[in-house]
């Protein structure tokens, strides 16, 4: 698994759902390709790339606003019963109806949509701030003194300063509890240290596919002899997804 990373691209492509290259259009939230000069069957019809990767956004990630509001809510910076409120409003509720679904007087809705209002002004003040910032600085604002923090990845169930890991942090971690063949030496208890090692091991599996858990243990297993404990923290911290019954699992989008 490569580790999707959306932090860096553009208001507009994130809008769009789609970034364009010279030869291609890849997905903003799958990366998801589609190469320019050839045509896609779907169902009966034919798409170029740009088509074909508009209709793939629409099947299966909806809008940007779906596919937002279906993150960790503290990823988007929002509470939980914002984003309650701001799906309902996605469905078209109105004020009355989103209270009454929520529990909650339609005067709350009114507050939240001007907090709501609030934020988004305050945002494109913030992000001119910080855009201008790094001009000025001539570097990224992740760029520390001891190294720079990596990104946090976009299905993290937990949004705090453990994630805040340097690439020096990575590189010494990974030297320490990873062999060279790639077994685990050691699974971390330091929660900064597990989140790289955990970050490691995803690279062994592919998005948009479906494994089972015989498959997830065995190959689990053959990086380290307590597979059961790594993957419940694949769960646990938001790498790995998987059905009710536990049968099937796959990367977390």
């Amino acid at each position: 698994m490569s580790d999707i990373v959306i932090w860096n691209d553009t208001i507009e492509e994130l809008c769009n759902g789609y970034k364009e290259t010279k030869d291609r259009f890849v997905c903003t939230f799958c990366a998801k390709e589609y190469e320019k000069g050839r045509i896609y069957p779907k169902e009966g019809h034919l798409f170029d790339a740009y088509g074909a990767i508009k209709n793939h956004i629409k099947e299966v990630h909806g809008c940007t606003a779906d596919y937002l509001l279906n993150r960790n809510p503290e990823l988007v910076g929002v509470t939980e019963i914002q984003q309650k409120i701001l799906r309902l409003m996605s469905e078209g509720y109105d004020d009355r109806a989103i209270g009454n679904t929520l529990g909650i007087a339609q005067s709350t809705v009114r507050n939240h949509r001007y907090k709501l209002r609030e934020k988004q002004k305050q945002a494109k003040l913030y992000l001119a701030l910080m855009v201008s910032l790094e001009e000025k600085l001539s570097r990224p604002i992740n760029q520390s003194d001891q190294g720079v923090i990596q990104e946090l990845h976009q299905t993290a169930t937990m949004v705090d300063d453990r994630y805040a890991i340097t690439d020096s942090e990575r590189e010494k971690t990974i030297k320490t509890y990873i062999g060279e063949n790639g077994s685990i030496k050691q699974f971390p208890s330091r929660e900064k240290k597990k989140i790289i090692v955990l970050r490691e091991i995803m690279k062994n599996f592919y998005p948009g596919r479906e494994y089972e858990e015989k498959e997830i243990n065995r190959i689990l297993e053959r990086m380290y002899d307590d597979y059961p404990t790594v993957r419940r923290a694949l769960i646990e911290y938001g790498f790995l997804d998987r059905s009710s019954d536990c049968k099937k699992y796959w990367v977390k989008e």
